[in-house]
């Protein structure tokens, strides 16, 4: 029985937003503020010839201008993890080349944003164009320009990542039925509320302090650190509150380094903040792509071989581009059952805005690819696509993309719940007529908690017991939104058996709080909350052992719950913690500490999603009606807020599916609808119904009492789901997305035209 964990709580972080009291990096002001601005490039490919700035410097108000000849020219890492397998070190602060257009190529610092922005419009710069590829199929032609001169060549990111298990040959020899589709992904962007900003003070001694919005503050303090030739102890990073990331803020932007070096330059503090349109054009999207997989039937639906190639769009930079491909494709040799798998997968550099760290992680690409074959298969062997993911879900020991084993059989406990929960079996099945057409369709996943391939992660936690019994907990983990410090709050309690109101979190400064990788991969709960147990069960033995010695008993007879300490079996004999620790004879209270790292090894959460939809066939709009997910989490710390994670990623997979795409003219590279007038999201009037049920049927051996991550699972189902909905609404296949009402209009046309003939 548990006190805390499972409680929807108070989160710790909602006073100070609905008062307005929260600070973002945007809210912080200095005496002596200047405002920075970057400018940037007209065209996609070029090379930089001459930058004059005369006009802008004489420009009243201008304090300083930063062009590629006044920075470090040193090569940076844009992730969490120098020198790792899952990012590139391809990018200079400032080059003397642009490799895709909005790419900045100087920097102004003045006394207000206008004049800023006033500046940059008078530094005028001469490029020498250079041709440029600005798709996949263009950049991977022989005698293509090349983009870069790091990397294997040909305009690949890295070499292709190859795996193999089994004897693919022989399973497709053995099938009874092969199918094979080409899958298409467009390039949907995080669209986070806050945009990307950050103020830079250095104080006399040459010490940075940096106010971001960033989801890795340790790499900032880092990467700054490397790049600017400082110790690590000369910066310090601050990040109290944000306003989302959806894992595109794990990189250290331009702005960062520009921002901090007009800051030296003018000896004043410096803000810079992205423009919406900035977030479009310097941010980072996910990965464009193109899948292709072929695999093998017997009649009975058991899959007997799996053969795929992933290619991925990166953009003008590799940022995240390694770790997303090797992810994407090794999760290929999952989800359903096969033993016989060849996968490879590559990434590409074009003259396209960056690429980079998204919400599901290249999961989103592969897994939309493999559940619409399954439902493909499943119409040619005249078997029901859900029995048929059943069949083959992955369960309890088969071996997960990490290698690992896995735990519970979680992918089977939610398609079961979902058939259920739907009463799918007796969905209607008659001929769709009419104008409004409606189908149900559903999707499934799998994903890894500290998902990234090649890298040692850990979590620390430092847990302190004040001498009133109050408890402080310093974390390191960063605040996206999602309520992160309250869950690590509620993991803290419980395991020293006090009260949720009596622990505080301390977060967001590098100079105090433990190191941390950074607020990614659905790992917070999983591996941070895991160091917080490991430090609260050590502060928790002291204070039994102080205790113990009051009340004459041994430790072991004693527990904690409430914040009250009592004896075992004997009712009455107890005191509080306060009590336990306080100060006696002339000794002052004792100051116990706990301090926790965590290793982790890999843990997999599941779901399925089921989805109602309805088209019409007039306008080709699709709504979507309804959404039944089913998550396996192992254990729910604070169920408000999962169930929110759940939704709120259904609402992100519901754009990516119909509508989201961040549109580059292949003429010019020029960026078609960098605004939120043209992108078009989802809004809160949109949203359909959705019946959230959360299963704890495969608690994890590794996550704190049991728990898993949440954060990017519900990302993944939603639009296979979607896409196989639409199919069984009008008979018509889409193997892309987004699926827009054009094509949908165009598909039908065709379709009656095939009829008819």
């Amino acid at each position: 029985m548990t006190s805390v964990i499972g409680k929807s709580v108070k989160r710790t972080d909602t006073l100070g937003k609905v008062t307005g009291g929260a600070v973002y990096a945007g809210d912080v002001v200095l005496p002596g503020l200047l405002h920075g601005k970057t400018k940037r490039s007209t065209v996609a490919h070029a090379r930089i010839k001459a930058i004059d700035t005369t006009k802008a410097l004489a420009l009243p108000g201008v304090k300083a201008i930063l062009t590629h000849g006044d920075v470090p020219r040193v090569l940076h890492y844009g992730s969490p993890h120098p020198r790792s397998a899952s990012v590139t070190q391809d990018q200079y602060i400032l080059d003397t080349k642009v490799r895709y257009f909005g790419e900045g190529v100087a920097a102004v610092a003045a006394t207000s944003e206008e004049i800023a922005e006033l500046a940059c419009e008078l530094i005028e710069v001469e490029y020498e164009p250079l041709p440029a590829v600005f798709t996949v199929e263009d950049a991977l032609k022989p005698g293509a320009p090349a983009i870069h001169d790091v990397g294997p060549g040909g305009n690949l990111v890295l070499d292709p990542f190859v795996v193999t298990r089994g004897d693919v040959e022989k399973g497709f020899a053995e099938a009874d039925l092969i199918v094979e589709g080409e899958y298409g992904m467009g390039r949907p962007t995080p669209a986070y509320m806050e945009p990307n900003v950050c103020v830079c003070q250095w104080d006399p001694l040459g010490k940075l302090t940096i106010w971001t919005s960033t989801q890795s503050p340790f790499m900032v303090r880092g990467t700054l650190a490397e790049v600017l030739g400082l110790p690590l102890n000369k910066v310090r990073v601050l990040v109290d509150h944000m306003g989302g990331g959806f894992g595109a803020k794990q990189d250290l932007f331009q702005h960062e380094f520009l921002c901090a070096l007009l800051a030296q330059r003018t000896r004043r503090p410096v803000r810079m903040e992205f423009t919406r349109k900035e977030t479009f054009l310097g941010g980072r999207t996910r990965h464009p792509g193109t899948v292709w997989i072929r695999q093998g039937f017997k009649r009975d639906g058991t899959i007997t071989a799996r053969e795929a190639k992933v290619v991925f769009n990166s953009g003008a930079y590799g940022s995240h581009g390694p770790g997303v491909t090797a992810v994407g494709t090794a999760a290929l040799t999952s989800l359903y059952r096969c033993e016989n798998v060849r996968l490879e997968g590559r990434c590409v550099y074009t003259n396209t805005p960056i690429a980079g760290a998204f919400r599901g992680y290249g999961v989103v690409q592969t897994y939309y690819a493999l559940d619409i074959l399954m439902d493909e298969a499943a119409e040619t062997l005249g078997m029901d696509p859900a029995a048929l993911k059943l069949k083959n879900a992955v369960r309890e020991g088969d071996v997960a993309p990490s290698n690992h084993p896995l735990t519970g059989h979680g992918l089977e406990d939610c398609i079961r719940r979902g058939m259920d929960e739907t009463g799918w079996a007796s969905r209607s099945s008659k001929p769709k007529a009419g104008r409004l057409r409606r189908g149900w369709g559903m999707g499934c996943e799998m994903h890894g908690s500290s998902a990234y391939p090649g890298i040692k992660e850990q979590g620390n936690a430092v847990v302190r017991m004040n001498e009133d019994g109050s408890v402080t907990l310093l974390t390191g983990t960063t605040g996206l939104g999602t309520g992160a410090h309250t869950a690590l709050a509620q993991i803290t309690a419980e395991e020293l058996g006090v009260t949720f109101e009596d622990v505080a979190v301390v977060h967001g400064d590098t100079d105090v709080v433990p190191w941390d990788i950074g607020a990614f991969a659905s790992h917070t709960t999983f591996m941070a909350g895991r160091a917080c147990q490991m430090a609260a069960a050590q502060v928790k033995a002291k204070v039994l052992a102080r205790a113990a010695d009051r009340l004459e008993v041994s430790a072991a007879d004693l527990e904690i719950r409430d914040s009250v300490i009592t004896v075992k079996g004997v009712p009455g004999m107890s005191l509080t913690v306060r009590e336990a620790i306080a100060a006696e004879k002339g000794i002052p209270a004792p100051q116990l500490l706990g301090e926790g790292s965590y290793h982790p090894t890999k843990s997999y959460s599941f779901g399925a999603h089921f989805v109602e939809v309805e088209v019409d066939t007039e306008t080709g709009q699709v709504s979507v009606l309804q959404v039944v997910p089913v998550h396996e989490i192992g254990k729910v710390i604070h169920p408000i807020a999962a169930a929110g994670q759940i939704e709120g990623g259904i609402q992100q997979g519901i754009g990516h599916t119909l509508s989201e795409d961040f549109v580059v003219d292949h003429r010019d590279g020029r960026p078609l609808n960098a605004s939120f007038v043209d992108y078009k999201m989802p809004l809160a009037m949109d949203m359909p119904p959705i019946r959230t049920i959360i299963l704890e049927t495969a608690p994890s051996d590794g996550g704190p009492f049991g728990a898993k991550g949440v954060g990017e699972d519900p990302i993944i189902a939603i639009g296979p789901a979607i896409a196989n909905a639409i199919h069984d609404a009008i008979g018509v296949r889409f193997r892309h997305y987004p699926i827009t009402p054009e094509q949908i209009l165009a598909a039908l046309e065709e379709k009656a035209g095939a009829q008819a003939a």
